[in-house]
């Protein structure tokens, strides 16, 4: 009996330890290959830089392994910043109502179009998953579900860009220029996603060919 406690013993000291390190390197190794993925793929975008700030919560999960996966998460990524930025509008049109109505119209606009940019968004990502699913039978049906992604996300990045351009030059108040600055980070990860749609279409488009 005391020798099979000194052989346990053993096996906890010397042996257990190499196991929890070779997990530990394992799942360290496949989290900096994702990193490397998302890294590889980020500088095809226009905001390289954003793309991996915004994407690196969803880095840890290990589940971007293909162009499905980065569309998705960027979708996501979007979708995160335009309801943060839905919801300090509405904070501020409430306040503007009262006591700067010079402001209310403006920030009114940009509050139904980051509305509109969330729906949008959401319709985009139910779409991807729809697709998935499905797996795009036909050519024809691929090419529909493609075309709606690409319409709800392209939509989605011109209610930003619209509401971005009635903040023109750099001489603003400081509302104006934090709303302004809310509104360009969603315009911007949407315009990322927009580009892994696009990846996400062609690799779609060629595993198709015969």
């Amino acid at each position: 009996m005391e020798a099979n406690n000194k052989l346990i013993l053993v096996l906890l000291i010397y042996v257990l330890p190499h196991i929890i390190f070779s997990s530990a390197t394992s799942a360290s190794a496949k989290e900096y290959d994702t990193k490397a993925y998302v890294d590889s793929w980020c500088r095809t975008t226009l905001y390289p830089n954003l793309c991996v700030r915004s994407l690196s919560r969803y880095v840890r999960s290990r589940a971007m392994q293909n162009p499905r996966d980065l569309a998705r998460f960027a979708l996501k990524a979007s979708l995160y910043r335009a309801k943060y930025t839905k919801a300090f509008l509405l904070k501020e049109v409430t306040k503007l109502e009262r006591v700067r109505p010079q402001y209310y119209a403006l920030v009114h606009d940009c509050l139904t179009q980051m509305r509109d940019s969330v729906n949008q968004l959401s319709l985009a990502i139910a779409e991807l998953d729809r697709v998935n699913r499905r797996g795009g039978k036909s050519q024809v049906n691929l090419e529909w579900h493609i075309n709606n992604l690409q319409t709800w996300t392209s939509t989605a990045l011109t209610d930003a860009e619209t509401c971005v351009s009635q903040f023109p030059g750099r001489r603003m108040s400081k509302l104006k220029a934090t709303i302004k600055g809310k509104v360009k980070n969603v315009e911007e990860t949407t315009s990322n996603a927009l580009a892994f749609i696009e990846h996400y279409a062609a690799a779609r488009y060629r595993a198709r060919r015969p």
